[in-house]
């Protein structure tokens, strides 16, 4: 059951992504969303660390204009191997290149998170690392998985929530919900010290 704290400001959630949505609702609180309209592309020479931290401020910011007294949540997440960004796969073709470029190899995530509260213009950002080390795929086993999950909007090409983890060797980080897309426990610290006490 979600509840809305009586003194907290309403709480928004910048993104449209369905993922997010199922990982904020864990914490029980009432929420909105609203899509952001920004420019993802990357600097020049900006590192994936610094790409996501200014996109999640700026995805919040987007968001903030419509709702100038609200606390809002901005997220953004990359995929990397070897330090080169790789971004959602968009078909099978791209997911099968993807696969096989991780198989039997770690997958860093970097994910940056903000919650803005649009009222005080106060701002906590921040970026939240998540490694995966895959095991080795063969070429009937990437294919198996693809079939039954199609995760072709996912950075990675793969659902962890889901039959993705079978693709995996071990998990490295504090956080199972920051590989979905939302750290939640870094989330709520920032929420906590907005005055929303969760739980």
């Amino acid at each position: 059951m979600q509840q809305q704290r009586e003194s907290s400001p309403p709480l928004v959630l910048a993104s449209t992504s369905p993922f997010r949505k199922t990982i904020l609702e864990k914490l029980g609180i009432a929420f909105s969303t609203s899509a952001p309209s920004i420019d993802e592309t990357p600097l020049p020479g900006e590192s994936a660390q610094k790409l996501v931290m200014r996109l999640s401020l700026q995805k919040a910011q987007a968001v903030a204009k419509a709702f100038p007294a609200a606390l809002i949540i901005g997220s953004d997440q990359v995929a990397c191997i070897d330090e080169q960004i790789i971004g959602k796969p968009g078909d099978r073709e791209g997911a099968v290149k993807q696969l096989k470029a991780a198989s039997g190899r770690r997958v860093d995530f970097y994910t940056g998170l903000c919650l803005l509260n649009s009222a005080t213009g106060r701002q906590q950002t921040l970026c939240e690392p998540f490694t995966v080390h895959f095991r080795r795929l063969r070429q009937d086993q990437l294919e198996r998985y693809l079939d039954a999950e199609k995760p072709y909007n996912c950075a990675g090409s793969f659902k962890s929530e889901g039959l993705g983890i079978s693709l995996f060797k071990r998990l490295q980080g504090d956080d199972p919900n920051t590989l979905i897309g939302l750290p939640l426990i870094r989330l709520v610290e920032m929420l906590n010290t907005e005055g929303v006490q969760v739980p």
